[in-house]
Formats: structure tokens, C-alpha cells, sequence
């Protein structure tokens, strides 16, 4: 029963989250996937890894096809390019079973997920700012 609440819980968690929460929890969870198939690998579990690596890639697909590429202009171009970058990192790791490469991946999420936290915290406050209320920042 607590199993069947918690999933109600998480699920709530997900369709009430703005865009930008969306974004974050992507990044968190590829973050989290690679870190555990790094632990797979360690462990000698072949088919622990494969399946932390596959959602790791899944998750950066989903990011890949979230990007709008008309309106993103050049940096949508970038970030499509440094999602396929990663991708191809883990496909790499995944056959020669190196945690090293994903250790690469796990750093350039967690520095996109830091650069979006600044941004999307710069905006907040900026509206903040612009409605005439408090800059809670400071």
C-alpha cells in the first residue's frame, strides 16, 4: 500500500511541476542513472549497467527532442550537439564498460543542470522584481 502511495505521490510530483522543475528533475534523474550504472559497473553487474545506461540515454533523448530549435536558434543547436555528444559517450562506455566515460557525462549534466538553476533562479527573481515585489535574494 505505501509502495501504490508513494508512485501517487511521485506521479502528482510530475504533472504538477512547472517546465523548468520539468527540466531540472530530467537532469537529476540522468544525473542519478549514470551514477548508478557507474556502481554497476563496478560491481561487475553487465546488465545492471546496460539497463542504467539505456534510461541515462533516454533521459537525454527526451532532452535532445525537448529543444525547440527554431526559437533556441544557436544555442538549441549547441545543446542538441552536446546531448548527441553525451549520448555517444554512453554508447561507448556501455560496450567497453568504463565507468570513466560516464563519469564525463555525469560532469557535463550536473554543469548544464548548475547553469539552468542560475538562470531559471536569475528570471524568478528578475519577476519578482518586475511585479514590484520583494528580491528575495538579497
Amino acid at each position: 500500500m505505501s509502495v501504490n502511495a508513494y508512485q501517487r505521490y511521485k506521479d502528482a510530483q510530475y504533472s504538477t511541476a512547472s517546465p523548468e522543475q520539468l527540466l531540472l528533475m530530467l537532469y537529476e534523474g540522468a544525473i542519478k542513472y549514470a551514477r548508478q550504472a557507474q556502481e554497476e559497473m563496478r560491481e561487475k553487474n553487465i546488465e545492471g549497467a546496460n539497463n542504467k545506461l539505456k534510461k541515462t540515454g533516454d533521459i537525454i533523448s527526451e532532452l535532445m527532442v525537448s529543444l525547440d530549435m527554431e526559437q533556441g536558434g544557436e544555442i538549441a543547436r549547441n545543446l542538441y550537439n552536446l546531448y548527441d555528444y553525451m549520448s555517444r559517450r554512453l554508447i561507448q562506455a556501455n560496450i567497453r564498460k568504463d565507468p570513466g566515460l560516464v563519469d564525463e557525462v555525469i560532469t557535463l549534466l550536473t554543469s548544464l543542470k548548475e547553469s539552468w538553476e542560475e538562470v531559471i533562479g536569475r528570471v524568478r527573481s528578475q519577476v519578482i522584481q518586475n511585479a514590484g515585489g520583494l528580491n528575495l535574494e538579497g
